[in-house]
């Protein structure tokens, strides 16, 4: 037998939480092959297997395991099993069929046809049913017509098939889940997991610990909106990548820090540390809760670079395969509160860092110019800042320079106007 332990994953983590078995007992494991989730108090992480052979768990899901304890035992001694003709080979899969991370999505052809909608696509009201909704013809034409949302209905048929009683339902109690027991007092309780554990720590602590203050502007974002429109198909077709907001305000806040170098220090013990360089952190909602990847000296990067990072990084995350070091050593984080539909916030330091820019959502509003009313795409901007670092001034100053920057895009190449600096203004 083979011990599998728990590995070290950073010098302050000294137990993980097993989170889940990706195979199972008497399953047969190829060497590296993923068997495990755990996770630290900073991150998630996989458990590979070390040699091949066949799988016995020795931890359950929930578990507080230490650095070094044993998670699994493998025999590898075992023989292999023989790979059924169809793949299918139950329990004993291999690496080079990886079953259980082969998902294919709702909407597409191969899978089975009874996820289609039922109704002919002849019939009118149906195409407003997506397509990996069921529902019978009337159920579909009564969606259609009333204009209810089809995921929000309880189906009762067959396969999940939604059927016009269902329909009639949920027309009868709107607001309400169908199906759900009334007047329920139902409760549950849930582990905190470590992430979320380390997350509370943090936010409490950046409250208790930092004289933060918020300071707000708005921003017109017409001009970048054009730039997008006009050169989105060609920047993706060179850089193999879309051409997103996040680039160009990074690039806008890296020249401000360096402009405002107050905006981009830290306290440690009785020193000011300044930072000659931008690690800006990305603020990414993760399935397991917050996280921030750093997009490390993004003053240097360029705008497909930053934007390359930016997908890299939110994948990683979303995947749970950030390391720790991607997500330390940031001096500046951003956080866009506006692809959840917020329209203000006042976003919270992520401790050690002086400040955090917070994003939020475009909304055409009347706004004056040269003293005409006119609708112009908005957006607000939000930076809080530690006051023990960063004076009202320099916090404002910032702030501004970031919405010039903003609303005159021509000025992210240099960071100032070309005239002016053929000139030498």
């Amino acid at each position: 037998m083979i011990d599998i332990k728990v590995p070290a994953v950073g010098e302050s983590i000294s137990e993980v939480t097993l989170v889940k078995w990706l195979k199972q007992e008497g399953a047969y494991v190829e060497r590296d092959e993923v068997i495990a989730e755990l996770e630290s108090e900073k991150a998630t992480f996989e458990v590979n297997a070390e040699k091949a052979g066949m799988l016995k768990p020795i931890g359950k899901e929930g578990d507080t395991l230490k650095i070094g304890d044993v998670v699994a035992q493998i025999d590898e001694t075992a023989a292999r099993p023989a790979a059924s003709a169809n793949g299918s080979g139950g329990s004993a899969q291999t690496a080079s069929a990886p079953k259980e991370t082969a998902a294919v999505p709702a909407n597409s052809p191969a899978q089975s046809p009874a996820v289609q909608t039922a109704a002919p696509a002849a019939q009118g009201p149906v195409t407003a049913i997506p397509n990996d909704i069921k529902a019978s013809p009337v159920a579909a034409a009564i969606i259609s017509d009333k204009k209810i949302d089809a995921a929000s209905i309880t189906p009762s048929g067959t396969g999940g098939r939604i059927l016009k009683q269902d329909v009639l339902e949920a027309l009868a109690h709107p607001g309400r889940t169908p199906g759900k027991e009334l007047f329920t007092r139902n409760e549950r309780r849930e582990k905190m997991s470590n992430l979320r554990k380390t997350i509370s720590r943090r936010l409490v602590e950046a409250k208790n610990t930092t004289a933060m203050l918020t300071t707000f502007n708005e921003v017109d974002m017409s001009a970048i909106m054009a730039l997008r429109t006009k050169y989105k198909d060609k920047f993706k077709e060179r850089h193999g990548v879309g051409l997103g907001f996040m680039s160009f305000f990074t690039k806008a806040v890296c020249y401000a820090l360096q402009e405002w170098p107050a905006v981009n220090a830290y306290i440690d013990g009785e020193e000011l540390v300044y930072h000659e360089y931008c690690d800006i952190s990305i603020a990414v909602s993760a399935p397991k809760g917050l996280v921030v990847p750093v997009i490390r000296n993004a003053e240097s990067l360029s705008m497909a670079d930053i934007e390359k990072k930016v997908v890299e990084l939110a994948t990683r995350a979303r995947d749970n395969k950030l390391s720790m070091e991607e997500m330390q050593g940031g001096t500046f984080t951003i956080t866009n509160g506006g692809v959840f539909g917020s329209l203000m916030s006042t976003p919270i330091i992520n401790i050690p860092q002086s400040a955090i820019l917070g994003m939020h959502k475009i909304e055409e509003r009347a706004v004056v110019v040269n003293g005409q009313i006119v609708v112009r795409p908005m957006m607000y901007l939000a930076v809080s800042y530690d006051h023990r670092v960063i004076d009202g001034r320099e916090s404002v100053s910032f702030l501004v320079r970031i919405k010039e920057l903003l609303e005159t895009p021509d000025l992210l190449l240099f960071g100032k106007d070309p005239v002016k600096a053929l000139l030498e203004l």
